[in-house]
């Protein structure tokens, strides 16, 4: 029997949950938000507002309709209230493994029965999740990427005893976002996409931090090459230097490769504050960072 979805809870509205929260409430469902931090969705609405869209390719939404979008959303003032009433559940707090595993606890004890539980996690299968809960088959893995950039694609992965229609009504929800599902067929860290990026951001900060190329002909290559509007020193800055560094330690911890620990010149930014995008330094300098203006790539 197919599984219905109409109501969706987002328990962590930081960078990627509040592009989840936008376009999901945008394509007509009952949204529930929750996140500790009151006031985080609002910044990061002014954020993506304040991306130039006419540099993006096939964006799935117009980032113009999200603030009238946002009055679509139900912000509640509890994870359980949040949790209550969803058929689907996505968990978007940061890569933390032991963190995630409290928030699913809750998120089990205050959802029905029915829901499915989901985590965004970019690299943690949900079988390292789904054992705090008292419904592994429902579980699974959603991983969105960055909506406001056009990245309009979604990683998804069950479990170790995810139900094949639980499988196919995640497929079936991303689709409904105008988002295209990445299907992984067998347990894999990193996913889909996100294990290629991740290869990428591994032999670029490698080659960065080692003195080999500066980072922006990194990302002018990227740019020229991809014809796109941002590199992987720009995307990185986006995403969050320490998230990014959190989930290279996750690769880390799985292989114990010394070839697979992010550089201590990344840790030494991130102790810095140097974060990116959200504290306004990262390896470019916002609101007005250098890869945006006309003159970038002009040799």
């Amino acid at each position: 029997m197919a599984i219905s979805i109409s109501k969706v809870a987002v328990i962590g509205l930081g960078t990627l949950g509040a592009q989840i929260a936008l376009q999901t409430a945008h394509k007509g469902y009952q949204v529930f938000g929750f996140d500790q931090d009151h006031s985080i969705f609002n910044k990061h609405l002014e954020k993506f507002l304040a991306v130039d869209q006419s540099k993006v390719r096939q964006a799935p939404v117009q980032v113009a309709d999200w603030p009238e979008t946002a009055k679509k959303i139900q912000f509640c003032e509890s994870l359980a209230d949040a949790a209550a009433q969803a058929d689907l559940v996505i968990e978007v707090v940061p890569e933390n493994l032991e963190l995630k595993k409290k928030v699913w606890q809750e998120i089990d004890l205050a959802a029905p029965a029915s829901a499915i539980l989901a985590t965004n996690s970019s690299s943690l299968p949900v079988s390292k999740i789904e054992g705090v809960t008292s419904r592994p088959e429902r579980c699974l893995n959603l991983h969105f990427y960055q909506l406001v950039l056009g990245q309009n694609m979604a990683d998804v992965m069950g479990g170790t005893q995810t139900l094949p229609q639980v499988i196919e009504a995640g497929k079936g929800f991303v689709r409904s976002l105008d988002i295209v599902p990445l299907t992984v067929n067998k347990e894999l860290l990193g996913f889909c996409f996100n294990r290629v990026w991740r290869a990428i951001k591994r032999e670029t900060l490698y080659m960065w931090a080692n003195g080999f190329v500066d980072f922006r002909d990194v990302d002018k290559a990227w740019m020229i090459f991809s014809d796109n509007s941002w590199g992987p020193f720009s995307l990185m800055d986006t995403v969050g230097l320490d998230v990014i560094y959190d989930i290279e330690m996750v690769y880390y911890r799985e292989s114990q490769d010394p070839k697979d620990r992010p550089p201590d010149k990344l840790k030494e930014m991130i102790q810095a504050g140097h974060l990116g995008v959200k504290t306004g330094q990262g390896f470019y300098t916002y609101p007005d960072p250098e890869y945006l203006r006309p003159d970038f790539l002009k040799g």
